[in-house]
């Protein structure tokens, strides 16, 4: 310290007192090219005596070690200890909310629509009529087939009752018996006819598209209105074909519905079996959560799906790994008797999620990590280890 002392007493004071001399004086004297002359030579004289300092403390720092130690400024660091924890790889997908009960009806036979009971929107419950077609001719032949049953009936009864006192013969009697069952196996008939003819809720819902109109005629296979309810709704994505064997049934599942930014969590329910040949894909089925906000089909979400998962592994933030001719090193801090240095430490790094990385050789487990800090290291450079508090904040490159 004396050293310093001096050298700023016979060379920093001098140039200050020469600069100030410089910008003093009589604006009558000098003019201002005068002075601006003046103030670079100052400068220079300055940069002069300041490259001398440096020298001389170069110079005395190998003759004296204590000057050395306690000139040397040491860079600010903070640090972690390596230990193994669980670490894991997501894959991030773009999903959409499926429904089991999002169906298009049709009629089974044709007809012309006579009357539609519902409109778009409607609730409806299970087993609702929503339209109608033209059944007239069925309803006319049930008319017919109730009378004619009625006298088969009457037949029947009156010649059980005779068949029952010897009077008459059984071919008779079973004559009147198949008369009867007969018919009301047609009356069955006709009546199934007539429910074909009415277009009801297969479950409870809402009426969501109703593309029907009374006098068109309905066909099989044509939509005539489409219902959905929002029970039995999963969540499915399709998945590239290299991720293969990484997934089953009851893996965790993160998911972002980004319409409310909610994230909840879920399992996979089961994994499809077959690739789809167009896309190279193949589907993933995940249990949609209790959700506190509306959910509909179609609506967007984004999945992440743990393809990788190791429960005792080193992992540091991505951002400390730096790259140098002999491959991929971290920072660690070691205590000598000079101090305590900076040291290159290479590792063979895996894969990468969230910020981290998984380092797969490299690391025992009680090294001291370099955190914020770590751009401003070289080997074997002087740190001292502070409080993350009063380190500045590191941006994250």
């Amino acid at each position: 310290m004396k050293y310093s002392q001096y050298m700023k007493t016979k060379y920093i004071y001098p140039a200050i007192l020469l600069v100030a001399a410089a910008c003093g004086g009589s604006e009558g004297d000098k003019n201002l090219e005068a002075k601006k002359a003046e103030l670079d030579k100052a400068r220079t004289q300055l940069q002069e005596v300041k490259g001398k300092i440096t020298e001389l403390e170069k110079e005395i720092s190998l003759l004296d070690p204590e000057f050395a130690r306690q000139n040397t400024k040491a860079i600010l660091v903070s640090t972690f200890i390596a230990e193994k924890k669980p670490f894991e790889h997501k894959v991030e997908v773009r999903g959409a909310v499926e429904s089991r009960r999002n169906v298009y009806l049709s009629a089974q036979i044709g007809g012309e629509i006579k009357k539609i009971n519902v409109i778009e929107g409607q609730k409806v419950s299970q087993g609702q009529t929503l339209i109608e077609l033209d059944a007239e001719v069925i309803r006319k032949s049930i008319a017919e087939l109730k009378t004619g049953l009625e006298l088969a009936t009457t037949v029947y009864e009156k010649q059980s009752q005779l068949w029952a006192k010897k009077i008459g013969t059984e071919v008779q009697y079973l004559q009147a018996k198949n008369n009867k069952e007969s018919l009301e196996g047609k009356l069955s008939t006709a009546y199934a006819q007539l429910n074909l003819a009415m277009i009801k809720a297969p479950f409870s819902g809402t009426v969501d598209q109703l593309p029907a109109r009374v006098g068109e005629m309905a066909s099989p296979g044509v939509p005539l209105v489409r219902i959905v309810s929002t029970e039995q709704m999963y969540l499915k994505t399709d998945v590239s074909e290299r991720f293969i064997g990484r997934f089953s049934a009851g893996d965790k599942v993160d998911i972002l519905f980004p319409l409310v930014n909610k994230t909840l969590s879920s399992v996979i329910s089961s994994v499809g079996q077959v690739i789809n040949e167009e896309n190279r894909t193949f589907e993933v089925e995940i249990k949609l959560p209790k959700v506190d906000f509306v959910v509909k089909p179609n609506q967007v979400v984004i999945l992440q799906l743990r393809d990788y998962v190791n429960e005792n592994a080193f992992a540091v933030p991505t951002r400390l790994i730096q790259q140098d001719e002999d491959g991929q090193f971290i920072y660690i801090v070691e205590k000598r008797e000079s101090g305590t240095i900076a040291r290159k430490i290479h590792v063979s790094a895996g894969i990468s999620s969230a910020n981290q990385t998984e380092i797969l050789e490299g690391l025992k487990g009680d090294e001291r990590i370099v955190d914020q800090g770590f751009r401003d290291l070289t080997e074997g450079v002087e740190v001292m280890i502070a409080d993350k508090a009063v380190l500045p904040a590191v941006a994250k490159k």
